[in-house]
This record gives structure tokens, sequence and C-alpha cells, in this order.
């Protein structure tokens, strides 16, 4: 029987590889779960079939893995390592013989209970060839699917049709000893082994496929059939004056509008095009932490991506990503100014549903939409919305627009049987593609709508744009959110027509925030924004190249011994490495002379890298606050530095969406300070080294929050000066006063004179208390009166006097 078995598997090998071609998740299974091929081992998986053995065979001969085919010796009896739960139905009839698999799993627990040893590997192996989710009804395309389970004959056509799409991926190993230990009957463990093995298959595969899909026609008469949209077409005939069919007709034509047409072939032609494109663009994608995604599919998570937007790029990169991590491509929402021909019906087969800027004033469309957003996530598929809206031009965060999340909420009232988390993710790039565009939106210039021309001007213009990065933020249970904020809110689920609870907007509100934070907390820093937080604070925004050098590796040691947060990630890279990187990328000028060289922005970059900068500025803010006030004091404590953060840091976390401050961290930044010999510590006292160098260092990090510290002066030196300031003059008098101070000393952050930040922080004071609204106006606080006097101490000299001249003048 075993040399039977040995020439069957040996003739499907050499068919296999032939034929196959596998994806292997994770790329390295034996670090990724600290497996010892020394140990007894054991692979279980879905299906028992022979195509599945050889291509996994393939697979563990390339990664050191013992191999498929062989036996296994436990004690005195051998086992073969491959344990396959289902076999596969026979050629004819729909009865399929029971496998060995409960026998094996017998025999591995009797060994167990029996020897003590705890050191078996039973390896679980999701095997998928292809990764089309299927039909709700199933079609003639079943016959080259792995859709259902395929017989031997059709099992060959599969092969040979998605053999290039193979995908492979090995999870964490069983913990045997959960099983071993239960107070259970013996013969019982067995059947739970299955059991478990059974469940993690059917999740891994919806992760890779998600649901079966309906054809669009059934999609959208089942949401007609609903009552929400019955309701609203009811509604729709009455305030219109239109009879129900034209209503039903008119909702009709608003979900062919926003609904997805998602194609896994699609996905694989775009897959490849993408390969091609990001070897073109970048010189790598870097993707941290994704391992969070994967514990949540195991637990049966529905996932929701929620991304900053720095760029059209992202809806690719994102996607991409998610793929190529073994998961199926979530639904996105997509503005409707990209549904133009031709990229509109490639967004929509790769997953993309469309939504309007605003749903005011149209019910129907309203009803329609949420509806449809319900659906998507009580059949299970993953969704990706983007929380600021649209793309940010200045490279902070945008206010978070709470409208997809509050219908998010709605749709779990309608009573999902499935956990929901938010999965925050970070996008950052070396170079963003509509950098130029953003700067002309920021000098007044009206917003150009996406077209096809621009696709083709962008494809024109393809180069070097150095490195992308992605980086997942911890993960936020909404189920567990609620039960922790609101524990009631389970009082409001209702299956069909779910009335807004009093609760969910402050929820929503404070929930948005949360992802910005975490967002935020995952930041990626790299040589780019790097060298844009030293050259921009800096005269003619040049720097000399080993003062360059030392400052980028004193950046890069304070971010890795005292970073902001555990999931901030920095460039293993040495300094003089991610300078010759940055170079390459033609956005620097390199000046030499008889001292040496000068590494200098590019003229026309210098505006730019302003946005650069703020991607990574909320990391630095801590930093850059402690070390301005120990640059101009020479000396001071601990404590000190704790008062005065303790009065800023509530500013900096609205206005960076930052986490609830960590007095550890203060300690840790004085601590890599002292480290680096910037400074003495001596108990509580601490003293600047006396050096140019030290000083230099401090100085250089101070200035970058300079341009912050200076808004905060102009809006808190108008409030501090006056009797009371209707909010209106304040916000027109702080943008002129903005205005004139990038006159007069060359400001140039786009940011500093946006009417918008400045509104935000006045927001910001009075969300802190640190303003009041009195009869004649805005009136500040005893400790608004404080944080003036820290920034007269804070900032300049020369510009303390242009704000304190212009105020005075105004408040006379």
């Amino acid at each position: 029987m075993r040399l039977l078995n040995y020439c069957l598997n040996f003739l499907t090998s050499c068919v296999s590889r032939v034929l196959v071609k596998s994806k292997v998740l994770p790329q390295s299974p034996i670090e990724q779960y600290d497996l010892n091929p020394e140990h007894p081992t054991f692979y279980i998986v879905r299906l028992n079939s022979r195509f599945d053995l050889a291509a996994l065979t393939n697979v563990c001969k390339k990664h050191g893995l013992p191999n498929p085919c062989d036996y296994q010796t436990l004690g005195n009896q051998e086992l073969e390592r491959f344990i396959g739960i289902k076999n596969p139905p026979p050629l004819f009839g729909d009865t399929a013989k029971p496998t060995a698999a409960l026998s094996q799993g017998k025999q591995i627990i009797e060994h167990l209970l029996n020897s003590g040893q705890k050191n078996v590997q039973v390896v679980p192996v999701t095997i998928l060839w292809g990764r089309d989710p299927g039909k709700e009804k199933p079609g003639i395309r079943t016959l080259i699917t792995h859709s259902l389970t395929p017989s031997w004959f059709r099992k060959f056509f599969v092969v040979l049709f998605s053999g290039r799409d193979n995908f492979i991926r090995f999870s964490q190993p069983l913990d045997l000893s959960l099983i071993v230990n239960e107070k259970a009957d013996v013969n019982e463990l067995p059947q739970k082994l299955l059991r478990v093995a059974r469940v993690h298959f059917k999740r891994q595969k919806l992760a890779a496929t998600g649901p079966k899909m309906p054809s669009r026609e059934q999609l959208f008469n089942s949401l007609l059939a609903s009552p929400t949209i019955k309701k609203a077409i009811q509604d729709e005939a009455k305030s219109k004056g239109v009879s129900q069919a034209e209503a039903r007709q008119n909702a009709l034509k608003l979900l062919d509008e926003i609904a997805a047409n998602y194609s896994e072939a699609m996905i694989r032609v775009g897959d490849r095009i993408l390969t091609w494109l990001w070897t073109k663009l970048y010189n790598g994608i870097d993707i941290k932490y994704t391992e969070q995604i994967h514990e949540l599919t195991n637990r049966g998570h529905e996932i929701i991506y929620m991304p900053c937007h720095r760029s059209h790029m992202d809806y690719l990169l994102l996607t991409y990503a998610i793929y190529h991590q073994g998961l199926v491509p979530p639904h996105i929402a997509a503005g409707i100014n990209l549904n133009f021909f031709p990229a509109g019906g490639i967004f929509r087969r790769s997953g993309a549903f469309f939504i309007r800027r605003s749903f005011a004033g149209n019910k129907l469309y309203s009803a329609v939409f949420k509806e449809y957003l319900s659906q998507l996530f009580i059949k299970g598929y993953s969704v990706k919305f983007y929380t600021e809206g649209g793309r940010s031009r200045t490279g902070r965060l945008l206010p978070p627009k709470t409208g997809m999340l509050a219908m998010t909420l709605q749709a779990m009232l309608r009573g999902i049987d499935r956990p929901v988390s938010i999965v925050p993710v970070y996008i950052g790039y070396e170079h963003v593609m509509e950098i130029n565009t953003y700067l002309k939106e920021l000098a007044g210039k009206d917003k150009k709508g996406e077209s096809v021309f621009g696709i083709f001007k962008a494809i024109k213009n393809l180069k070097n744009y150095g490195r992308g990065y992605l980086n997942f933020g911890d993960p936020i249970s909404i189920n567990q959110y609620l039960n922790d904020n609101q524990p009631d809110w389970r009082d409001a689920v209702h299956p069909t027509d779910v009335q807004k609870p009093q609760w969910l907007g402050p929820q929503v509100a404070a929930l948005a925030d949360q992802v910005m934070v975490k967002i935020n907390n995952a930041a990626a820093l790299n040589a780019v924004n790097l060298l844009a937080m030293i050259l921009l604070v800096n005269d003619k925004h040049a720097l000399s190249k080993p003062k360059l050098l030392a400052q980028l590796d004193f950046y890069l040691r304070l971010q890795r011994d005292a970073s902001y947060s555990n999931k901030v990630t920095a460039p293993d890279e040495t300094p003089e490495q991610l300078l010759t990187h940055a170079i390459k990328l033609n956005k620097f000028d390199v000046i030499s002379d008889e001292f040496g060289e000068i590494i200098a922005i590019n003229d026309k970059e210098k505006t730019l890298f302003n946005y650069y900068r703020n991607n990574i500025l909320h990391l630095f803010a801590v930093p850059s606050l402690i070390a301005l006030h120990l640059f101009k004091q020479h000396s001071s404590t601990v404590e000190q530095c704790q008062k005065l953060v303790s009065a800023f840091y509530p500013l900096f976390a609205k206005e960076w969406y930052l986490q609830p401050l960590d007095e550890n961290y203060i300690t840790r930044i004085l601590a890599n300070f002292s480290d680096q010999n910037l400074i003495e510590l001596d108990g509580d006292t601490i003293h600047v080294t006396n050096t140019n160098d030290s000083l230099a260092k401090l100085e250089m990090l101070g200035r970058s929050l300079s341009f912050t510290l200076q808004r905060y002066a102009i809006v808190v030196g108008f409030i501090q000066t006056s009797n009371g300031i209707e909010k209106a003059e304040l916000e027109r008098e702080s943008q002129v006063l903005a205005n004139r101070l990038g006159t007069l000393h060359g400001i140039k952050t786009p940011e500093f004179f946006d009417k918008k930040v400045l509104v935000s922080f006045i927001d910001n004071l009075r969300g802190e208390l640190l303003i009041t609204d009195g009869e004649n106006g805005i009136h500040g606080s005893t400790q608004l009166c404080e944080i003036y006097m820290y920034l007269k101490t804070l900032l300049p000299a020369r510009i303390w006097q242009s704000v304190s001249d212009i105020v005075q003048d105004q408040c006379n």
C-alpha cells in the first residue's frame, strides 16, 4: 500500500511541478511559528487530495519543513504526516468515504496522554486553488474553481486552470495541551480536534476569498425587498408625487450608481499590473504589523480598514497589500468623483462602491446607501473607508468625518452576528504623486476633477518615488468599545428599522478620534520626512553633511530609545545610507566647496517638504518642546519639564491626535538626551552640556515646533491682551497676523496661514476649557495665562516682538 501511495504521490508531484505555482504565507513558517523540524510534525488540511499533498510537499521542501509524504514515528507506531479531514466525493455519487483523520487524531492524542510528550506539532494548512469566492447560485464556472469540494476528476480541471494561483497558508500549530487537559471523555478528544480544525479552515477560507457573491440582479432585488428601502420608496413617491414604480426605479438607479461589482478575475489582473507598477514607482513597499489582522480573522472578526488618506495611490497600495497577505480585498468606499470612464468600471470590479459627498436632502439615497452598507456587513464582507473624507493637502491628519462610521455602528445595531473590529492604517510615502497639485490648491487654485487624461498624464510621468510605507495600527473592537462606553447599546439592536439612539453621535465622534490616534501611533519614519524635519529649520534649508548626519543619528536614536509609541517604525539603515538613498530621489542639492559638502533642499521642493515633515511632526512634539525649553534655559528640573509638557500636551493631543500622555515618556526622552551627552542629569536637576554640538542639536530639534508655537502665540495673544474678543474677529485677526508674520519672517508653511487650522485651535481651547464665552466675547482662563507666559519664554525675541506689537495695536 505504501508503495502504491508513493507511486501515486510521485506522479502527482511531477504534474504539480509543471502546473502549480504556490504563494506561501507566512514567507518563513519556521521563524514565524518557532517550528522545530526535528520534532514530530503533522499537517492537518481540509481536503484529503493528492494534488493538495503534492503542492504542500513542494512547499515544505523549499522551506525546510518535514516532508508531508513521509510517515511520522510516534512511540512504537508510524502515522501519516498528512491529515486530510474530508475526502473528495467519488466521480459518480455524492457521498465520500470518511478519511483516516479521526483515527490519526486518536492515535496522536493517546500518545500524548500516555507519553506526556509535549513537542508534537500539528500544523493547520489552508490550501486554496484560486481565490474566487464562488457564486451563491453555482454555474458552469464551478468546474474550474475551488468554491465547492471537487471530485478527483474536477480537481484536475481546478489545478489546470487555477494551479498558477495556488495559495498555501501555514497557521500556528494547534495547542494540543488545551485539548488533552480538558476533563472530557478521551474518545471525544479527537472529535474536538477535528471540530477546531474545521472552524479554523472555514474562517481562513472566508478571510482569503470572502463570502459567496450574489449576482448583481439578486443583490438589487434583495435590497429593494428590504423593509427599510420599501418604506423609503413609499416616502419618495409620496413626497415627489410620483408612482411607486417610478420611485422604485429611482432606487434601482441609485443602487446601480453605488454598488460594487466585485470580480476576482479583475483582482488577479490588477495584482499583476500593480506588481509591475510598484517596481516602476517605488524602491519597495514596507508593510508592518499584519499579524494583528490574521489574529482577527482567526477569531472570526469582521474587519473595517480605516486608513489615513495621502494620495489616490492609497486605494491601490492598501488593497494590494491586503491581497498579498492572503486576505480578500475589502469593498472600498470611493468618492463619486472617481466614477469616470474607464477608471470607474475598473474600481467597481475591484470592489469599490461609490459615495456622494453629501446625502443632504435626499432621503431615498440615504436609505439605499445605508441598506447597501448594512448588507455588506451582514454578509461578511470586509470594508475600507477613509475617515478623513478626502486627501490631506498638508500632510497632517484631517479632522475625521463621521458619516461612514456612524452608518457602520447603525449597521451593527441591525444585529450582525460576528464581532466587528476597526483596523486603523497609517500610509506614508517618500514622494506623494499629487504633491504639486496640493500646493497649488493650498495657494487658492481650484481643485480639478479627476479624468482619464489625468491617468494618462500620471502614467507618462512615472518615476522613482522612493519607498512606500503601510503600518497596521492596533485594532479597535467596536463591540468591546461599546461595552465599555455604552453598556446598554444592545437595547437599540433591531433587525430591520434602526432608530438613531441619542448616544450614537457622541460615541461615534469619540471612536473616530480614537481611530485617528491609533493611525498616528503607527507612523513610519523614513529618509525624506526625517531630513525634512532637520533641513526646514535651518537657514536656506541647508546644512553641512557632517552636521546633517549627526542630527539624523540623534533623531534615529531618540525615536528608537524614547519612541512616542511602540508601533512607530524607524528605518534600519544608518544615517549615511539614508542620506545616500534620499539624494537619489532628486529632491536635494549637494554643494561642494573646500570645506566639504552641503546638503540643501531643491528650491522647487522647499515648500513641498513641509508636507513630509507634517507626516511625523507629532512624533517629535514633546521632545521638541523639552529641547526648546532646555536650549532657552540651559538648566531646569524634571518637574519643570513635566509641568511645561502638561500645559501644552492637551493642545498637541487635539491638534495631532495624540494618545494620553505617559509621564514615563518625558523620563525616557530626558534619559535619551543624557545618553547622547546633550544634558547632565543629577537627580531632579538638568544641566545642558555646555558644548556647541549639544546646543546646536537641541536648538534644531526645538525649532521644529516653532511655527506651531507661533500660531498659538497669535491666538492666545489676542485673547490675553483684550478685554473680550468675538470669535469671528479673533479668527479674522489671527489670520491677518499669521500672514504678516509669514511676510516678515519668510514663513512658507502652508498650514501656518490656513484659517481652518486656526479655527480648529480656537475650538480646541474651548474644548479644554481654556477659554469661555462672556457677554463681550471670549475670555482666557488662568491656565491660558500660564501658556501665554510659557510662549513668551519659548519663542525667539524677534518673533515675540512682531506678535506683541501687532496684538497690542489691535487691542488698544
